[in-house]
Parts: structure tokens; C-alpha cells; sequence
């Protein structure tokens, strides 16, 4: 029988693993998945880092040796990070040739205190791509103001981008003009289009989190009938958007050049409430072209599960709009939320990075 994960690729999804470390390269879990999960990539951040460092004594005799160079804690976690998403590029390497550059691919973030900082992020961007020395990086940077610039000019040294915390399709729109214009400042720099890709992820499940807990302040039975309901709306209006703004002309000028589409890549998608199914923001984000970066526990629930039923985003325009417009009439404002997740996401991903600099920290010192 054909699992549904793979009933999920067959319908245009790729599904990326949102877990990376070293523990998973060297014992060989991340080569299984690609074969017996149809994962076609994966995505990292400051919070799955920060948790591979303090759990896993993989890292530990390249501590020591770091720590008898006096390497600073900022130099060891760049090493050691690069160095993972270096050995996952490699795992990889079938995959995304076989795909001609889609799919394989593995990103690493930017710090995130740089969030507000165009330089410093294109600086970093940059220096990260010339470490890990694979085509199949991808750059993750955030979809903050500052960030728009830096995805532009990142773009434009032929370096592939993943745009991460995105939540409104305001700021989606801007993202993807961010990098139509990376793409053909890229071109007027001379650089192979075919070989330059990106995703912008549109995260998911922070966005019921937030809105529900507000129609529960409310009350009544309109807000009961709302709940966990505005993640889905969101993520398929951001996907219409793709469609839209993929098919005006100024883009299928570029697409002729070789351009590749920035793919809409569905993150956030482990469910945060445990009332609903565990499968919720996969089985109802299929359509083609679409990433599904999933944390393991919500893969093997899908795999084990999930329903799989053709395209569940366009054939939902209509709703999605109704049940937005729904919430905004009941007096939570749309804006006023993703204003916030951002700040919160941009704070979650600090608040860890602090920590795995203090892991690291500590571990060097004891090595001293």
C-alpha cells in the first residue's frame, strides 16, 4: 500500500523534516527518512540547535578540540552548526539532484538578533553559504522589514534563500517582491537563475494559538464556531497569493530566463493544541508546489493516519475569506495579531540562540 505520506508527494507536496543533529546524521536516522518517509529535505532553526546541543554528547569531542584552540562560543556553535548542515547537504545530495535543485536542500538560519539589521544579515547569509560550501544551502532569513532588503540582496549573489517568519499576507506580498527583484538583480549579475531557489514560510499553527485564545476571551457561540479555524484560512490565502502573484507577466519574463517560483513552504505545522487532530495542518495544506516542513511526531502521525484528499487550499478560497473576515467582525484585529507573532517569533528564536550560547559556553569552559 502507498502511505499517505507518499500519497502526500504524489500530490506535489515535498515534505521536509524541521529537525536536524548530529546525532541524526551519524546514526544514519536521516538517510532512513528519505527512503522510507519520502523527506526531501530539511530545516533548522535556533531552537532545534539549541536542543540537539544540550541533549547529545555528539558534539562533545568537537568541543574539546574547539575549546583547545580558544574558539569563542559564536565561533564553535558556526563550526559545529555549518558543519552539521554540510554532513545533511551531503545526505542529500541524490535527492536534490534528482529533483534538479527543488528538493535536497537543508537551511541554517541567520542569527537572530541580526532580525532588524540588513547588513548584518547579508553579511552572515553570505558567510554561512561560503561555510557549509554546498549549492544545496538555503539561507534562512526573517521576514522583517530590515529582512526584505537582505533578501533581496542575498538573492542577488545567487545564494538560495528560505524566508522564514512570515505570518501575514501583507508581509508575504512584500516578500515575494523582495525576491523578484533578487532574482533579477541576480540576473544583471550574471549569475545561473536555474540554480537559484527559494521558499517563504508561512508558519501555521502560532496563528490558531494566538486568535484562540482571543475568540475564547470573547466567548459565545460565533467564537466557539471560529476556533481553530484562522491557521487553515491564512495559510490558503497565502498560497492564492503564490498563484496570483506567479503568473503576472513580470514573472513569467524572469521564468523564461530560467527563474524558479518561491515556493510556499508551510511551517509551524505540529499542532499546539491537543483537542485537534494531529495531522490538521498537513492533510489540509495540499496542493502542488507546497513544502510541509514537519516536526517528526506530526510526520509519523501522517504517516500512520493521514488522510490525504487531493487539493484542500484551492478548493477553500471563499471559506478562508469568510472565516478571516468572521474574526475581524467579532473585533480581533488580523494586524494587531501577526504584529505580534512576529515579535514573539523573532524573541523565541533570541531567547534560544542564548541558550546554546550559553550551552556552548559552558561546555568550553569545561574543556579549558
Amino acid at each position: 500500500m502507498t502511505s499517505p505520506l507518499n500519497k502526500l508527494k504524489e500530490a506535489g507536496v515535498s515534505i521536509w523534516l524541521d529537525d536536524l543533529s548530529r546525532e541524526r546524521l551519524e546514526s544514519g536516522s536521516l538517510l532512513e527518512l528519505i527512503s522510507t518517509r519520502a523527506v526531501s529535505g530539511v530545516t533548522t532553526n535556533p531552537t532545534i540547535f539549541a536542543g540537539a546541543f544540550s541533549n547529545g554528547a555528539a558534539y562533545a569531542k568537537q568541543l574539546a578540540s574547539l575549546a583547545a584552540r580558544g574558539a569563542s562560543a559564536d565561533e564553535a556553535i558556526f563550526e559545529a552548526t555549518t558543519d552539521d548542515v554540510r554532513a545533511a547537504c551531503d545526505v542529500f545530495k541524490e535527492v536534490y539532484s534528482a529533483t534538479s535543485g527543488v528538493d535536497g536542500r537543508v537551511s541554517i538560519e541567520v542569527e537572530p538578533s541580526f532580525a532588524l539589521d540588513t547588513d548584518k544579515t547579508v553579511a552572515q547569509a553570505k558567510a554561512l553559504f561560503q561555510a557549509v560550501g554546498r549549492e544545496n544551502v538555503m539561507i534562512k532569513i526573517p521576514a522583517t522589514i530590515p529582512g526584505l532588503a537582505a533578501i533581496t540582496a542575498v538573492i542577488a549573489s545567487g545564494i538560495s534563500v528560505n524566508v522564514t517568519l512570515i505570518f501575514s499576507l501583507d508581509r508575504y506580498k512584500l516578500v515575494i517582491e523582495a525576491f523578484m527583484e533578487g532574482v533579477r538583480q541576480a540576473q544583471a549579475n550574471g549569475h545561473d537563475l536555474h540554480k537559484i531557489h527559494s521558499v517563504a514560510s508561512f508558519f501555521v499553527s502560532r496563528v490558531d494559538s494566538e486568535i484562540d485564545k482571543r475568540l475564547d476571551a470573547i466567548g459565545g457561540e460565533k467564537a466557539t464556531a471560529l476556533k481553530s479555524k484562522a491557521a487553515l484560512a491564512n495559510a490558503r490565502l497565502a498560497y492564492q497569493l503564490f498563484e496570483t502573484e506567479f503568473s503576472k507577466s513580470d514573472w513569467t519574463a524572469l521564468a523564461a530566463a530560467g527563474a524558479q517560483a518561491q515556493r510556499p513552504l508551510m511551517a509551524s505545522t505540529g499542532v499546539k493544541d491537543p483537542s485537534l487532530p494531529d495531522t490538521l495542518y498537513v492533510t489540509e495544506l495540499v496542493a502542488p508546489h507546497v513544502v510541509n516542513t514537519m516536526p517528526e511526531k506530526t510526520m509519523e502521525a501522517v504517516f500512520d493516519h493521514g488522510v490525504i484528499d487531493g487539493d484542500t487550499i484551492s478548493r477553500n478560497y471563499e471559506l478562508a475569506k469568510s472565516i478571516l473576515a468572521e474574526i475581524e467582525a467579532l473585533g480581533i484585529s488580523y494586524q494587531e495579531v501577526v504584529n505580534l507573532l512576529e515579535q514573539e517569533g523573532i524573541d523565541k528564536f533570541v531567547t534560544s540562540w542564548n541558550e546554546l550560547v550559553a550551552t556552548v559556553s559552558n561546555a568550553l569552559q569545561g574543556n579549558r
